[in-house]
């Protein structure tokens, strides 16, 4: 499964790990029932830590988005279409906000940013 790390990222390696499962999990890509490689497997396709694959196991059976089975392996839970599109608009929040946050710190003005938000969905909404 390629996941995209990177060293340069300020995130964790296992926040990306689990964002980019989540992402999968978002856009269709991974769906109910769906098996993960195991937690060594991905350490090794990834040249990483087990400990770090782990976390980031751990941390999408918090948001119950996979669920692990001693022995058997990790899958991706049952979830309804409700609770898909919830999701999907907090990962939208949650990227809004990083632009946001970006814009603040290059010193963009609320009036531009609003500016090139609404011209982007002119363009392609």
């Amino acid at each position: 499964m390629f996941i995209p790390i990177s060293n340069s990222d300020p995130r964790p390696l296992y926040e990306q790990i689990s964002e980019g499962i989540k992402n999968k999990i978002l856009k269709g890509e991974l769906l109910p029932g769906d098996a993960l490689p195991s937690i060594r497997q991905l350490a090794q396709d990834l040249k990483i830590s087990v400990i770090t694959t782990k976390r980031a196991y751990f941390e999408l059976e918090q948001q119950k988005l996979i669920i692990t089975r001693p022995g058997k392996g990790s899958f991706i839970a049952n979830y309804d279409v409700n609770e898909m599109a919830s999701l999907n608009l907090l990962e939208i929040e949650h990227q809004i906000k990083g632009v946001v946050a970006y814009a603040k710190r290059t010193g963009v003005l609320r009036k531009d940013l609003e500016d090139i938000f609404y011209k982007i969905l002119k363009e392609e909404y």
